[in-house]
């Protein structure tokens, strides 16, 4: 049975910046390993062809992860659920490092299919973040825990140096240095959240739901997805995170190689995909507020507009400096529809709901990413860089129609439709949940039906 009280903003601080810490952790892990899973699909399959297979059986895991680990933690809570995804990271990183020495490329895979199944249930760490939050700083904790990715970012590459050559040095091959560093990195990040996350986040979002005497923040029984996936506040949310993720990596994806046949240097490239790093996750501190004061829609809106500007950007010149800012733009512009999306969704569902939804939408992104990352190829070898960012440009107009659609379509009351005004900072929020201590007790019977058709 559930403690009473167990909400407090000193205690959703914490459990966002233990989420911080362990992602943090993941990340680095995942990205030191990025930097050479190619290099070892290709060495162990001896097929260069192959070197590619690493990165979309990672997604692909990750994709069919998603939606049991969101129904897992619907049931079990949050902290059961990421701890298992953690230590599935660590098995995947210990089966993967061992493949490597035994020069396995069978065990190989197997250990990438089960870090992307890792993958799939660690993404999911902003949801945990955002149900110990009320709703007008929902945004900001998700926009912590994707800060998070700065770090792997950071000290992710500067892992495989040290690993390998610690490894070498004892008479193993070095590539495998960032699986068993990534190995150690994940079984801290499972033990942190075993030990730590409490109390539960979805036991804090339940006392949340309950205690909130605002219509537009839903409680009681989960309701089906068909029901949900009518309203235009879901679908918005759906729309700018899949759509985030897509001309993200349509873009991303083949800027190096585009770079690299223009003669660019390895220097140059390198500027290139930092300045995309730090727009997807650098700011990540400035975005969730702004989410938070101005509104998820307008926010998404901001978003897809920096998408449009990067990718047209980026066909327009072969300089570094301004490739660099192009996908700088692309990447701030997927941090706007990736936080400002995971935001509203969090705010339509109910903590009955919420695990399982949050779930399938990740399947979709992860789909989504995967679908991209296989065209952008297809696009840049058989019609040019120049088509491939006109396609991101067309594809990032769609959020800015819906949000536009939904703007001037009259609003029914309290029905899910979206309305900017609701989701700025107040939200309704009760004086007491504004001091950070919630009431005992819950919304009456009519309240509770009225707030479900939200």
């Amino acid at each position: 049975m559930m403690e009473e009280q167990q909400y407090s903003t000193g205690a959703a601080r914490r459990i966002t910046w233990i989420l911080f810490i362990a992602q943090g952790l993941a990340s680095a892990a995942l990205i030191a390993n990025g930097a050479v899973n190619p290099i070892v699909g290709a060495e162990l399959s001896g097929r260069e062809a192959l070197a590619g297979l690493p990165g979309t059986l990672l997604l692909l895991g990750a994709a069919a992860a998603a939606q049991p680990a969101g129904h897992l933690m619907q049931r079990v809570g949050r902290r059961w659920g990421l701890a298992l995804g953690f230590f599935i990271g660590l098995a995947g990183m210990l089966i993967g490092g061992s493949a490597i020495m035994a020069h396995s490329f069978i065990w190989f895979l197997l250990g990438l299919l089960l870090i992307g199944v890792a993958r799939g249930a660690v993404d999911q760490s902003r949801y945990a973040a955002a149900d110990a939050q009320r709703p007008d700083r929902r945004a900001r904790a998700i926009s912590t825990v994707v800060f998070a990715g700065t770090i792997g970012a950071v000290v992710g590459p500067k892992l495989v140096g040290p690993t390998g050559n610690l490894l070498a040095g004892l008479g193993v091959t070095p590539l495998a240095g960032p699986m068993w560093s990534g190995a150690l990195l994940f079984g801290l990040s499972g033990l942190l959240i075993t030990a730590c996350l409490r109390p539960d986040p979805h036991d804090m979002a339940q006392e949340i739901a309950s205690a909130h005497s605002d219509m537009r923040q839903p409680s009681g029984p989960a309701r089906p997805l068909r029901e949900i996936v009518q309203l235009p506040a879901a679908r918005l949310a759906l729309v700018a995170m899949v759509i985030g993720q897509v001309v993200m990596v349509l873009i991303m994806s083949v800027t190096s190689l585009h770079m690299h046949h223009h003669q660019h240097s390895l220097d140059d490239v390198g500027t290139v995909i930092m300045a995309h790093t730090l727009g997807m996750f650098g700011l990540s501190v400035l975005t969730g507020p702004l989410a938070d004061r101005i509104g998820r829609p307008l926010t998404i809106a901001a978003g897809a507009l920096l998408l449009i500007g990067g990718s047209l950007l980026a066909t327009i010149s072969l300089m570094t400096v301004w490739l660099a800012i192009a996908l700088f733009l692309v990447g701030l512009g997927w941090n706007l529809c990736y936080i400002a999306g995971s935001s509203l969704l969090s705010d339509i569902l109910a903590p009955s709901e919420r695990g399982q939804i949050q779930g399938a939408t990740e399947l979709v992104v992860n789909l989504a990413a995967a679908g991209s990352s296989l065209g952008s190829g297809i696009i840049q070898a058989r019609f040019g860089y120049g088509i491939l960012g006109m396609a991101g440009t067309a594809i990032a107009v769609l959020p800015l129609v819906v949000v536009a659609w939904q703007m001037v379509t009259p609003a029914r009351h309290r029905t899910g439709r979206l309305n900017n005004a609701s989701l700025t900072p107040d939200h309704g929020t009760s004086a007491a949940a504004q001091a950070g201590q919630l009431p005992k007790g819950g919304i009456n019977r009519t309240e509770r039906a009225q707030a479900r058709r939200i």
